[in-house]
């Protein structure tokens, strides 16, 4: 049963049966653009095309091109064969003519990206109205192209499609223009424009792609919603709970006002994370904080508020929380108080007054078909097809003001917005050092932690930026606490501590503030009979009494004339070990030697004759001598 309730309450759309009791039937608008031919002379006509929901239409523009159909794969099912096959002999662009049928529309526009086209016309197969050709339906395969095609692509009806291949088959060079120069009315000098949207960024690509967007164009639409040239209005769908469920445990997790407004669980379980009435809630407050800064003209900070809560208080990083929301709108000085009365109470059994002229809204009025898709885009009236391109939903809006009429923007984008300049955009700042959060870009401001002077600050860029690394001291202190009295200076940063604030020896404090630690008070120091201790900033002095010297390393007090005493002894030992060595040599030197001498000479007679000896022996030798002579 909760596996069915989820898949119930995530498909029944508010359009199907309001809570008004109006029965109505879901009218899906095919938005066109014009396709002429401009040869053949006999073929000059113009038509009506259907623009595709997906790549990049030229809103107000036109591209004029030389018709191409394929001789095999005519489906353009499979990429073609060779490099850029369609290429013209002329200068004119490439228009692929294809056939419906056997795979998703936008492979058949991505393969024909892929081998050179600038557009692509799919030609229906039978008789019949013209259709939309829309996204795959949630497939990882087709994720890999879709957000890659940049080609704008367009539906035609099975009898122009005939009578062209036809005309190409026959060797003619077909010429085309596809306009879509018309395709958004300029009724006057202002644009309107509608944005449905939702504020769960866990339903996967749509979410994504939703929220690439609104961060992306932020700046563009704040420029034109301050020059006064368009009327931006959000929107959020709500779905309801049947009244067979309304007090189911399932409603009640999903819905708000008694299941008059609902959301699809965001994790598609209702066991865990955060409820399907935490979604619908937080849309409320997003349409809240538009409509009541709206009334103070300051309109255009609705974007300012969901690109932040996006970063600040997501789904993802368990942070969707009320109190989150609340921060954020004290950042961008909205008014809490109003924003909530605005919301109402989620719990009472009414109507609730703004998300009820939601889901009329939805319906479609004029022109305009039924919203039933998120996210999407409705300018004066129309609904924007293709994707959700920064430049192609400029264009877009361009394109909805009288010729000559434009705002300077739809000349450059490259204009930047200047947020930071009014209360740094809300971003954190440092005063003292006229160091800010906040850059300003086209795309409108960033909040951001700087790098300044080669230190780099870190933190969510809203609230904090904290310095960090190695230079972090020289700027601000480092963001610690600093003190100076009595020509000392005492900090809580230290170069060797690359993050944080530590106070110092002496101090004790959170490293944002430190006070002075009295060692005495608190018997820290001095404990030692006899001493006084006496307190000073950032540390102490102990004085020891009478005739006594403090020895800190041993916390204790000992006598100066103790220390005469000791030296004096040491004197005496050293003067006796030199002593002793003096005596020592010269014994050696004369007695010991002398003995020495007397014993070696005792020895080497034994050996060597005296001088008389050498005589008696030198005399025989020599009659020795002579008597062998004879």
């Amino acid at each position: 049963m909760p596996h069915f309730l989820t898949l119930l309450l995530s498909s029944l759309l508010i359009i199907i049966q309001l809570h008004v009791h109006v029965h109505v039937h879901a009218r899906f608008v095919v938005e066109k653009s014009s396709v002429s031919v401009l040869s053949p002379t006999s073929l000059k006509s113009k038509h009506d095309a259907a623009i595709a929901n997906f790549g990049i239409p030229d809103y107000g523009g036109f591209i004029v091109g030389s018709l191409f159909y394929p001789q095999t794969g005519a489906f353009g099912c499979l990429p073609f064969q060779g490099d850029k096959p369609f290429k013209s002999n002329t200068s004119r662009p490439t228009i692929l003519l294809l056939d419906r049928g056997d795979c998703y529309f936008a492979l058949k526009v991505w393969n024909a990206q892929q081998a050179g086209a600038a557009v692509v016309l799919v030609m229906d197969s039978i008789d019949e109205s013209l259709i939309t050709m829309d996204l795959p339906e949630d497939s990882t395969e087709a994720d890999a192209y879709v957000e890659k095609i940049r080609i704008p692509s367009a539906f035609i009806e099975k009898s122009l499609g005939t009578t062209l291949k036809e005309a190409v088959r026959n060797a003619e060079d077909v010429v085309i223009r596809l306009d879509w120069r018309e395709s958004v009315p300029h009724p006057d000098n202002r644009v309107e424009y509608e944005f449905w949207t939702n504020s769960n960024d866990e339903c996967g690509t749509r979410c994504n792609e939703q929220m690439d967007f609104v961060k992306s164009f932020k700046g563009h639409a704040q420029i034109l919603e301050k020059g006064g040239y368009t009327q931006f209005t959000p929107h959020y769908i709500t779905w309801y709970c049947p009244e067979a469920f309304r007090f189911s445990s399932q409603c009640k997790s999903q819905c708000i006002n008694h299941g008059r407004y609902c959301a699809p669980d965001p994790e598609q379980d209702f066991g865990v994370g955060y409820e399907g009435k935490d979604i619908v809630y937080e849309n409320l407050r997003q349409l809240c904080v538009h409509r009541v800064s709206n009334e103070t003209n300051r309109s255009w900070v609705w974007w300012d508020f969901v690109t932040d809560f996006h970063v600040r208080c997501s789904l993802k990083d368990k942070r969707y929380t009320k109190q989150c929301a609340e921060d954020v709108m004290k950042s961008l000085n909205l008014p809490v108080d109003k924003i909530n009365d605005c919301m109402g109470d989620p719990e009472a059994d009414v109507e609730n007054k703004v998300l009820k002229i939601e889901q009329e809204m939805q319906i479609g009025h004029g022109a305009r078909g039924d919203v039933t898709i998120l996210p999407t885009l409705v300018i004066n009236e129309v609904q924007y097809r293709g994707k959700l391109d920064r430049t192609a939903v400029l264009k877009a809006i361009c394109s909805g003001f009288k010729e000559t009429e434009e705002p300077p923007i739809c000349l450059t984008s490259d204009i930047q917005t200047d947020e930071c300049l009014e209360r740094n955009g809300g971003c954190w700042q440092l005063l003292q050092q006229n160091i800010t959060a906040c850059k300003d870009t086209f795309r409108g401001r960033v909040c951001e932690c700087p790098v300044v002077n080669g230190v780099q600050y870190k933190g969510d860029g809203y609230t904090t930026c904290e310095a960090y690394g190695p230079a972090r001291c020289t700027i601000n202190n480092g963001g610690c606490w600093s003190e100076t009295k009595n020509e000392l200076t005492a900090t809580a940063c230290s170069n060797s501590d690359i993050s944080g604030c530590k106070c110092p020896s002496g101090f004790r404090g959170d490293g944002q503030n430190c006070e002075d630690v009295d060692e005495c008070k608190e018997r820290l120091a001095c404990q030692c009979e006899g001493c006084s201790c006496t307190n000073t900033w950032g540390g102490y002095h102990c004085k020891c009494s009478g005739n006594q010297v403090y020895m800190k390393d041993q916390d204790t007090c000992i006598e100066k004339s103790g220390s005469k005493v000791g030296s004096f002894l040491v004197f005496l030992v050293l003067a006796v070990v030199v002593g002793g060595g003096l005596a020592g040599y010269m014994f050696y030197k004369y007695r010991l030697r002398s003995y020495m001498d007397s014993e070696i000479m005792s020895i080497m007679s034994q050996y060597m004759p005296l001088d008389s000896q050498n005589k008696v022996e030198s005399h025989s030798e020599t009659e020795t001598l002579r008597q062998g002579a004879v």
